[in-house]
């Protein structure tokens, strides 16, 4: 029988191909509808990672790969022996060759194509070199001496929510306490703390932390969706509003600041205090809108910080990698 190491706080839902020996570390989350997620013997998924696929959205990982902490992992392939520093994204169509070697906080943007033996840093990334002796060294090293590639089947890993599995955790904080509609979805490891008001039917992920501990108030819409290991805290005297239809990708953090109907905010992305964006926009995976800034509608912004680098005439198509309420059904 194969095995593999979840720590108590990682999070599996729905049905995953784990190989033999991996290690899923404090935090992590993987979401896979209809078995949306391989991954190889040997890897380690490490703290705070999400991995998130579905049949049209494949997340496949290779043998002994190793995810840095805080990685985004989003409808990606990933090749053997590949070593992936802290806090990088892999959107969607996004592949990596066997052997990489990917820099902290790299992005690799929706479609590219990585060959085996690069190194590559950036936010989008580029590949700057192929490997040297040192890099091959190095990658040897982190695994024990042992390169070798084993070919063990894998095994299929599942987790159901049950119907009246308790969702979520809710904290009063000076005598306030979050106000939650009873069509939103709440998954189990979020938290929402104090002066919170969530509408109806909205989607709140995995290790979703709401903070509403200060002297301003977070106030979000119908239909919203703040996915996996995302943040939303605010300071004294400010206020955090996420209008409706707003969607919040896996790893962000949201601070603050005001983002209007049926906008879009890609993984990895922050939006910090005092900043607007407007509606029917779209941040790009990755990017930085800093304090103060201010953004019309139908904006694509990208960058750190955020530049407007063009205009939609249409309000942003919903992502894949969000939920619909069969995802939810499909988990259930």
């Amino acid at each position: 029988m194969n095995n593999f190491t979840k720590a108590d706080s990682a999070s599996l839902y729905g049905s995953v191909h784990l190989g033999h020996q991996t290690y899923l570390a404090q935090g992590a989350i993987l979401r896979s509808v209809a078995e949306g997620i391989a991954i190889g013997h040997n890897s380690a998924v490490l703290e705070n990672c999400v991995l998130v696929g579905h049949p049209e959205l494949k997340t496949a990982v290779g043998r002994k790969v190793v995810f840095g902490h805080r990685t985004l992992i989003i409808g990606a392939t990933v090749g053997d022996l590949c070593e992936i520093g802290n806090g990088c994204v892999l959107m969607p169509g996004s592949t990596l060759g066997s052997c990489c070697i990917l820099g902290e906080g790299t992005l690799i943007p929706e479609g590219m194509v990585v060959p085996e033996h690069s190194v590559v840093v950036g936010r989008p990334g580029r590949i700057i070199r192929s490997l040297t002796e040192e890099d091959q060294a190095m990658i040897s090293r982190m695994r024990g001496g042992d390169i070798s590639l084993s070919e063990r089947a894998d095994q299929i890993v599942q987790l159901v929510l049950t119907e009246g599995k308790p969702m979520g955790k809710v904290y009063s904080y000076k005598n306030k306490s979050p106000q939650i509609a009873d069509t939103t979805f709440l998954f189990d490891s979020s938290e929402i703390t104090g002066d919170v008001i969530i509408g109806e039917h909205c989607v709140i992920g995995a290790g979703v932390k709401i903070i509403g501990d200060s002297h301003g108030p977070v106030r979000i819409g119908n239909h919203v969706q703040i996915l996996e290991n995302t943040v939303l805290h605010l300071l004294p005297d400010n206020q955090l509003i996420l209008e409706d239809h707003v969607i919040i990708g896996p790893g962000c953090m949201i601070h603050g600041c005001e983002i209007g109907e049926c906008t879009v905010v890609e993984p990895g992305s922050i939006v910090c205090d005092s900043s607007k964006v407007g509606k029917h926009s779209i941040v790009k995976a990755g990017t930085l809108v800093k304090q103060r800034a201010t953004f019309p509608d139908y904006s694509i912004l990208e960058g750190f910080p955020a530049k407007q680098n063009d205009t939609l005439t249409r309000s942003p198509e919903k992502p894949k990698w969000t939920f619909n309420f069969n995802d939810l059904r499909t988990l259930q």
